[in-house]
């Protein structure tokens, strides 16, 4: 039987470091992306979710699969169920990266497909990160690198998580048996809120960076007048109402449970990053 890894996502911020965690562990990954290209030396296939006509190819020879959905889409359960489905049909193991808090409410599209994946039949593990620390160096980087960061989130506090963590938690969850069957919420080490975390990057950075809270109408233009598809600019907007509302402040020691270290703080990160904000 194959002991291919399929990583779905795998040259974005979690996957990128996750094929190269995997690798750095002997195992023989094969990295799907849309162009298809090769990832950090793993085998590439090209793969769209859109698109069944792919999976054959990114599914074949594979026992464990991380499955995710990257930025961009609102269809959750129309993209993601036919490819848990079509896993599931080759009793491929799955690791699925969800989001914190959709075990609240099962109506919540991510928490159906994870109902999903539980009734599957096949081993899994679920992840669920919080806000992405990287956040700050992709979507609001443009407004950092000018001096502030404007966003719905009132003074609600999260427990932001470096993606370099979720993708050592996933790494384990891949290649360890004895965490099959759980799901973890996967938290930084404490909750700041946005104006903290402007605040952290000001110091890190050199310049002061500034966080103004704003409401949702203005969050969605700001984002159209940028670009962003109207659909989307509306989901992004909601779901900041987890974060107004203290939802999103909760720590868990979930990536020390699974890597063996402690989360990265916001301040690591950011010292990590500082290049990505300069002016």
């Amino acid at each position: 039987m194959s002991k291919k890894i399929l990583v779905l996502g795998a040259g974005g911020n979690v996957g990128r470091p996750l094929v190269k965690a995997l690798i750095a562990r002997g195992e023989v990954v094969k990295a799907a992306t849309r162009s298809g290209a090769a990832v950090e030396g793993a085998e590439g296939v090209a793969f769209d979710y859109a698109d069944p006509s792919t999976f054959d190819a990114a599914f074949a020879d594979v026992d464990r699969a991380y499955v995710m959905l990257p930025a961009g889409y609102v269809n959750i359960t129309a993209l993601l169920l036919p490819v848990v489905q079509g896993l599931a049909a080759r009793g491929v193991k799955i690791v699925f990266q969800s989001v914190f808090g959709v075990d609240a409410d099962d109506s919540i599209p991510y928490r159906q497909v994870e109902l999903a994946v539980e009734a599957a039949g096949v081993p899994f593990v679920i992840l669920r990160p919080n806000w992405f620390a990287d956040n700050f160096h992709t979507f609001w980087r443009e407004g950092i690198v000018h001096g502030g960061i404007s966003l719905p989130a009132g003074q609600g506090k999260s427990s932001f998580i470096d993606a370099r963590d979720i993708a050592a938690s996933a790494a384990a969850a891949l290649t360890r048996s004895d965490l099959d069957g759980l799901a973890f919420n996967l938290t930084g080490p404490e909750a700041l809120s946005y104006a903290d975390a402007a605040a952290v990057l000001s110091q890190m950075i050199g310049r002061p960076v500034a966080y103004q809270a704003i409401d949702d109408a203005r969050f969605i233009q700001t984002l159209q007048d940028h670009g962003v598809p109207a659909d989307y600019a509306a989901f992004l907007a909601t779901i900041f109402h987890p974060v107004r509302e203290g939802w999103t402040a909760p720590v868990s020691d979930a990536v020390t449970t699974l890597t063996g270290h402690p989360a990265r703080s916001l301040q690591t990160y950011a010292a990590d990053h500082a290049a990505h904000w300069a002016a």
